[in-house]
């Protein structure tokens, strides 16, 4: 990115014209043919069913144990 404070009429015409552009989808950006842009992202995605798992064996202990005592 040009971080010059000063632009001629002609580089920030260029700039404008390369901001206004529409996206060209036959022809993607590099970054997309590399292959860690097309994983998916393998965040903390397990922590939720996990937590899920472990909050509904958690109250059914305290169930069976609240019943039988």
């Amino acid at each position: 990115m040009d971080t010059r404070e000063s632009q001629t009429p002609e580089e920030e015409l260029q700039r404008l014209k390369e901001i206004n552009e529409p996206e060209d989808f036959e022809h993607p950006e590099p970054d997309e043919t590399q292959p860690e842009a097309r994983d998916p992202a393998r965040g903390l995605s397990w922590l939720l069913p996990l937590a899920i798992v472990l909050a509904v064996a958690v109250l059914g202990y305290l169930l069976v144990v609240g019943m039988s005592g």
